[in-house]
Order: C-alpha cells, then structure tokens, then sequence
C-alpha cells in the first residue's frame, strides 16, 4: 500500500476488507406485497440503498432469523423464515435468495401457519430471558424438525441456555 496515498483510501480499504467479512441480508419492504425483515439478530452494519431497501450485515458467527413474505390481491402468496449462521471467508456456506454469499441454515420452514409457530418459539426463548441470537444452535434445528414433523418444538429453558454456554466454554 502506498504510504502517501490520503487516509480515506485506507480507509476505504479497510471497509471494503470488512464488508467482504460480513454476511449481507438485503432487506425490501413495500407495504402489504413483499416484506423482507429480520426477526433477531445482531447487525454489525446496515446500509440504507432505497427507500425501500437497506443491507444488513453480520459478523461470522452470528445467528438472525430472516422472514421472506410475499403477496397479491388475493393474499399470501410465500411466507419462509430462515434462522442463519452467518459464515466466515473460508468456511462451506449454503445459499440463499437475498443472503450474500450464503449461510449455515440452522432453520428454513415455509407457509404461514408453520412460520407462525416458529415465531412463537422465538418469542418463548425471549421469554425464558435468553437473547434468541445467544440461544443453542441446536435449537433452532431440533425446532426445524419438529415443526417438520407436525410436533410442537420443546420449550428453550434457561437450564437448556446454561448447559450450551458450559458446553461451548468446554469447546473452545
């Protein structure tokens, strides 16, 4: 790098290294026809493109929920809700539509009343007091499986939260 050159190129530099760090979630909302949000999750940036759409992004590792809706004149038309692991440079990713470059999928369910139940869930583990960000990521796949299967998911405890931070403190 050129040490002569202003310190807005750095800089410049520097940001763009970060953004290619991040996950990127493109967000759109236009009123009753196509929503995209984020249900929980900690965004690192947030980039605002148009009025109605803004960039998000995610540090690796971080886990958010990402809620697709879509209608017409007639109603819902596609409902989907991901829980996603946002991946670093180097690590296998799957991908997604408005995900860049991809995720870990830890949850992906579709149809309104079965997203319904997983909005649910995640209001039960922000009741239980855990961030649903910091919940097991376990548990957002036994959630998956189990609204897969027609079965009511169990309940995210503080017990449950306790016994993931010991067994991610015995992992690292």
């Amino acid at each position: 790098m050129n040490n002569d050159a202003p310190s807005g190129v750095r800089r410049g530099c520097a940001l763009g290294s970060a953004r290619k760090q991040l996950t990127e979630v493109e967000l759109t909302w236009i009123e009753k026809k196509f929503e995209h949000w984020i249900r929980f999750g900690r965004i690192a940036q947030d980039r605002i493109v148009t009025r109605r759409t803004r960039i998000v992004g995610f540090r690796p590792g971080a886990i958010f929920a990402f809620v697709r809706w879509m209608a017409n004149d007639y109603g819902t038309i596609s409902s989907r809700i991901d829980v996603l692991r946002a991946v670093a440079p180097d690590e296998a990713y799957t991908t997604l539509p408005f995900v860049r470059p991809g995720g870990e999928i830890l949850l992906h369910i579709e149809g309104w009343p079965k997203v319904n139940e997983v909005l649910s869930a995640i209001d039960s583990v922000e009741a239980a007091g855990v961030d649903p960000c910091d919940a097991a990521p376990d548990h957002w796949r036994h959630v998956h499986n189990r609204i897969a299967a027609g079965q009511s998911p169990r309940p995210y405890t503080m017990e449950r939260h306790l016994a993931w931070l010991k067994r991610r403190e015995i992992e690292d």
